[in-house]
């Protein structure tokens, strides 16, 4: 095999591997009424079937990257690829939703270590203009795989059942194993100094009990001793990771790049997709399809709107930025998507197709403005040796960032729905059945309150929560227009090696 068909190949396989990745996200979603019929649990253990994904994912992608350099990018690639692949196999052997949540947790670690040496993988093999063609292929792949994965996931689920959504992403991981297997050659960095061990068991320690503690406290409360004590260990583990990192030799995390104003704007910017569109692709299906009674090729079809427009609207926003300032198109993005989560939070349970599309694709043509143009400026703005760090930063301030804010914001969603319904614990205990599409065990906590009645005290509080994020939406474009304002493309990496200079 010729070198220039070798590195073609490798491009469809870490391609293919993007594609998957969105799948393993957005599918559970679809399903997850059904998963709750097949495998019962409580709604902290529902939760966790996205959470332990998003968590093990953001919290390794840094870890993975450091092995694919120093153990070889061929071999954590491969290895990476196999876990996926069996992970989806033992979700659907699962007997029940804790060995369910642990076979998530596999995969989100198997989808990190996949996309982080195969990234590393390409970077060598490609160059300049090639390079940057390559990568923008991978964020192509990675939009058609979130844009249609509801869709598929609907069609999937309606046809063949919930195990079929399941299966998909290792699927496409094992054809994406079976080319790179005879198409990539091994690579390694011989000046790799290895995982930096103590950094990240405190950094996964912290994510792990902020997650916990969000998670369970609609169940126990705020005030529990668990949920007090899991959020200080968070912070505890947080500050123990800052103290590693500015002590060892070769952090996992330089924490001198946030000296950069530009840096610490594009860790906004890459956070703010999280609560501002990525949580409503794990609370729109549950709702659309566990509280509206809705098909799941109709829920697929509604998330279509949504996510729809990251297949193009990321192209204009390239073209804009020949013109303006990369803070300006963002923060005009971010607008945009705050005017259409206003929009939606109008919308009532049981709202059209038509008459809800309108603002689904106000929030996905919002965000897509931004989405264009943030893996570029993660490496752009700061100076050009440290790019590589940069990116595994600004990959993890965004992957782990989607686990936070839906662990905050179905808090938050549960709260506001239980505030609705009553103070009485039963209310508590039946809010957060309805957060997790069970009406009808809802239902039976609350015998004084009919169907349309729970709707309506759900479509009130889903309508608040919208009106929360929007304003939180608006606050992130105007400080990420404050400190991206002057920032270019072909401006940005000279003026971060200018900054070292100073």
């Amino acid at each position: 095999m010729s070198t220039s068909s070798s590195r073609n190949w490798l491009l469809a396989a870490v391609c293919l591997a993007a594609l998957g990745m969105p799948l393993s996200f957005t599918g559970p979603a679809v399903v997850l009424p059904a998963v709750r019929d097949a495998l019962g649990g409580s709604p902290v253990q529902l939760n966790w079937v996205t959470n332990a994904f998003m968590l093990s994912f953001g919290a390794t992608l840094m870890a993975a990257g450091a092995l694919a350099d120093a153990y070889g990018r061929k071999r954590v690639f491969l290895l990476g690829l196999a876990v996926v692949a069996l992970s989806a196999s033992l979700l659907t052997l699962a007997p029940g939703i804790v060995a369910f949540d642990l076979a998530r947790a596999l995969q989100g670690l198997g989808s990190a270590a996949a996309f982080a040496a195969g990234t590393a993988a390409l970077a060598q093999v490609f160059d300049g203009a090639a390079r940057t063609r390559a990568f923008s292929l991978i964020g192509t792949s990675f939009g058609v795989g979130l844009s249609c994965g509801s869709m598929l996931s609907g069609w999937l689920a309606q046809s063949f059942g919930w195990q079929a959504v399941m299966l998909s992403p290792g699927a496409v991981s094992l054809l994406a194993l079976g080319i790179a297997s005879l198409a990539m050659r091994e690579s390694r960095n011989p000046q790799a100094m290895g995982l930096d061990v103590p950094g990240t068991l405190s950094f996964t320690a912290a994510l792990s009990l902020l997650t916990l503690g969000v998670l369970q406290a609609p169940d126990s409360g705020w005030g529990s001793p668990w949920v007090l004590g899991a959020l200080m260990g968070a912070a505890a583990m947080g500050a123990v990771f800052v103290a590693i990192e500015r002590r060892v030799a070769h952090p996992m995390l330089d924490l001198s790049l946030f000296r950069f104003p530009r840096f610490v704007g594009v860790q906004l910017l890459a956070a703010a997709p999280a609560y501002g569109f990525v949580v409503l692709l794990v609370l729109l299906p549950i709702r659309f399809i566990g509280l509206e009674g809705r098909g799941a090729i109709e829920a697929g079809a509604f998330m279509f709107a949504l996510s729809g427009p990251i297949l193009v609207v990321p192209t204009l926003a390239a073209s804009l930025a020949h013109r303006f300032s990369a803070g300006a198109i963002s923060a005009v993005g971010l607008l945009v998507c705050a005017a259409g989560l206003f929009w939606l939070s109008r919308c009532a349970p049981g709202t059209p197709l038509g008459a809800m599309a309108w603002p689904l694709l106000l929030i996905g043509a919002g965000i897509g403005l931004p989405w264009g143009l943030m893996d570029g400026l993660a490496v752009s703005v700061v100076p050009r040796e440290r790019a590589g760090m940069a990116s595994g930063i600004f990959n993890t301030v965004r992957v782990a960032g989607e686990g936070i804010a839906l662990a905050l914001v179905g808090a938050g969603l549960t709260a506001l729905v239980a505030a609705r319904l009553g103070h009485a614990e039963a209310a508590s205990r039946a809010a957060q059945r309805v957060t997790t599409g069970d009406i009808s065990q809802a239902l039976a906590l609350l015998p004084g309150m009919d169907r349309a009645a729970v709707l309506h005290a759900y479509g009130a509080a889903f309508g608040t929560l919208l009106w929360v994020l929007a304003g939180v939406t608006v606050a992130t474009a105007l400080v990420v227009f404050a400190f991206l304002r002057g920032e270019t493309h072909a401006e940005a990496g000279a003026v971060a090696l200018e900054s070292t200079a100073c």
